[in-house]
């Protein structure tokens, strides 16, 4: 057979950024990073970041006198706008800035920025140029608030120089009213306001902080009363949260740091709709809606590990939603549910959306570990499999008219992605069966199905592609596609070595990770995080290391930075809040190998690489517990293996790396 082997090294060579520059280092203070600016540097970028009432993609930079910059899209999710679909949100791009009429000494700012950190807020500090003994520093800080549609600014002047500073600062009270004939409510107000103002001297020593705030309300709505110091602290408890849970060791500070950065952009991008919380993958465009890819498969299953309750409760919502739409004459449910539940897209037709649903209840129920949540969740699972059962094609595998990519690469009649879901949720719902009493047969049908698909995947999209021993990601499909990696992700390994070759030959990966199709100049991190994870469940935990470093490394200290992103040339890299779940499962599943089991129970299967003597998730909120796994290296290829609960010892075991355990809580 003919077959392309390319040397490690030589992929190393072919990821290697060629142009791409590290403009971030993490910082002390730890889940932060800065840009520590050199004189001359100039640079762009931007980030997004949310609250349960608004989003904001901030267009920060600075410039080549070094200024700062700064654009505000702001987007408020439950303002509706005409026509009210899935890109129905009120939206506007704004430069406003507070700091235009504020002046120093009777002098309008003159700036010179010195560093720009993230840290689930945007800080940038400057030193004015104020001349003689006077000598200031301006500390601006922006985040969303936690509740308030708005987004709020802070502008703390500190007096460093041995002379007073004399500042004016205005008091802004500007009211945009929209087009009433353009919203679902009538017109709405946009509202940008200042601190009082005021004349203000501060003595060497002294620091003083203006506020302002840009927020959106319906017509009649009470504006919010806001302290910017109190929804400071809100943002920062919740990141402090977001990242005090499922804390990840590893001997490797830029994964550490981006896995903590990854839960901050998992987790604050759901939205407190009418039709209850609603996660959303943002990007201006996709908010108080849900899908059945982004939600019920990349996210949904991992909410539980994370402890957030906020998450979990709009997992629940979600497939509360889609449980809407199960009927008896099964007629597809919807890929995405959109307008804060009132309506809902399938312009793609069936993208197997019934096995990505049954795939992330499942998962979700045994990882979430409450016997309720998970009886509530059955009907919409059984309905789902049903579905998937009876669009299973004469050659044993599921059809359907598209996949999630909708249309933008073929995709066959039947597609790799939607079998290889459907087939790990019948074991995940064997699984359940079995804890919710379900009967011996129910559980026996579904694994006997799973069993007979797994055989008519691999008898169905079983090829050698462009010299792989590989799957065609659809009958007739001759091109590489990143999608062969979904097998792995499911246990399926019968192909592992051949498709790990063609997952990281010159022909698929790129400086970016994996592109879309062998040839084209597209990629969606979203694949590439499937295949890490994959990469490390079938074991070869070494080459994905290699890849893994180099991805974490260009996502959180390159040039857009900090975040996992949705695609490129599409969409320009928005940080969609779901792909930044993926990177946490490349952990959670890959490389520690968690498998739910049971309502308490899972597998656990860690790949410790070489180069590290240890790692450890701290905090892992699943299975109704909260419990941490301790991986050692002993010598060579031996591990010791320990999982406590809440202080008790629950496992300590010897094992091969690699050797899969079974673990009770």
């Amino acid at each position: 057979m003919k077959r392309f082997i390319v040397p490690i090294a030589l992929c190393i060579l072919c990821i290697a950024p060629l142009h791409a520059k590290q403009y971030w280092r993490i910082s002390k203070e730890g889940n932060s990073i800065t840009w520590q600016l050199k004189k001359g540097e100039t640079h762009h970028d931007h980030i997004e970041m949310s609250g349960k009432s608004v989003s904001v993609v901030l267009r920060y930079g600075v410039n080549a006198e070094g200024e700062f910059e700064l654009n505000k899209s702001m987007v408020w999710p439950m303002l509706r706008t005409v026509p009210n679909n899935t890109h129905g949100s009120l939206m506007r791009r704004l430069d406003w800035n507070p700091l235009d009429a504020v002046t120093a000494n009777g002098r309008a700012l003159q700036e010179q920025v010195k560093c720009i950190t993230l840290n689930g807020t945007l800080e940038a500090v400057s030193d004015l140029q104020l001349g003689g003994k006077s000598k200031m520093t301006l500390k601006r800080t922006f985040f969303p608030s936690a509740e308030h549609p708005a987004l709020v600014e802070m502008y703390e002047f500190a007096n460093k120089g041995g002379t007073g500073v004399t500042l004016e600062l205005p008091h802004e009270h500007t009211v945009l009213h929209t087009d009433p004939e353009k919203g679902v409510k009538g017109s709405y107000a946009i509202c940008m306001d200042t601190d009082k103002g005021g004349s203000v001297t501060l003595a060497p020593g002294q620091s003083f902080v203006y506020s302002a705030t840009l927020a959106a309300y319906a017509e009649g709505e009470e504006k919010a009363a806001m302290s910017a110091s109190a929804e400071l602290a809100r943002r920062k408890a919740l990141v402090d949260e977001w990242t005090g849970n499922l804390m990840l060791e590893t001997p490797d500070p830029v994964i550490n740091e981006m896995f903590a950065f990854s839960k901050i952009r998992a987790l604050e991008s759901i939205y407190e709709t009418k039709g209850g919380p609603m996660h959303g993958p943002g990007g201006e465009s996709y908010y108080a809606a849900i899908w059945a890819n982004d939600q019920a498969e990349y996210i949904n299953p991992y909410f539980p590990y994370t402890g957030y309750a906020y998450g979990n409760a709009s997992a629940l919502n979600s497939f509360r939603l889609f449980a809407r739409y199960m009927n008896p004459d099964w007629k597809p449910i919807p890929s995405s549910i959109v307008a804060e539940g009132d309506s809902y897209w399938n312009g793609a037709g069936d993208r197997g959306d019934a096995a990505m649903i049954a795939y992330g209840a499942a998962r979700y129920a045994l990882a979430r570990g409450s016997r309720e949540e998970a009886s509530r969740l059955w009907p919409l699972i059984e309905w789902c499999l049903e579905f998937c059962r009876r669009k299973i094609n004469p050659d044993g595998v599921v059809a359907s008219d598209s996949d999630e990519l909708e249309g933008r690469f073929p995709a066959g009649n039947a597609n790799l992605c939607t079998s290889s879901l459907y087939y790990d949720a019948l074991l995940s719902a064997a699984y359940l069966a079995d804890d919710l009493g379900k009967g011996k047969g129910v559980a026996k049908r579904y694994r006997d199905q799973a069993r007979q698909l797994r055989k008519s995947i691999d008898t169905y999209f079983a090829a050698e592609v462009e010299g792989y021993d590989t799957y065609a990601y659809y009958k007739g499909n001759d091109v590489l596609r990143a999608w062969i990696c979904i097998p792995l992700t499911v246990g399926i390994h019968e192909r592992a070595e051949g498709t790990v070759d063609a997952l990281f030959s010159p022909r698929l990966w790129t400086e970016n990770g994996l592109l879309t199709q062998a040839g084209s100049e597209t990629f969606w991190d979203r694949s590439t995080l499937y295949a890490l994870r994959g990469v490390f469940m079938a074991g070869e935990r070494e080459k994905a290391l290699k890849f893994l470093k180099h991805y974490s490394s260009v996502r959180l200290l390159g040039e857009h930075v900090p975040y996992a992103v949705e695609a490129w040339p599409e969409g320009g890299q928005r940080h969609l809040s779901a792909e930044s779940a993926l990177y946490g499962r490349i952990f959670t599943e890959g490389m520690f190998g968690i498998r739910p089991t049971g309502l308490n129970a899972f597998s656990l299967q860690p790949q410790l690489p070489v180069e590290w003597d240890r790692m450890a998730l701290r905090k892992v909120k699943a299975f109704n517990g909260s419990f941490d796994i301790e991986v050692v290296r002993l010598k060579g290829e031996q591990l010791q293996v320990t999982v406590w609960n809440g202080g008790k010892q629950l496992l300590k075991k010897k094992i091969k790396n690699g050797t899969a355990l079974n673990c009770i809580l």
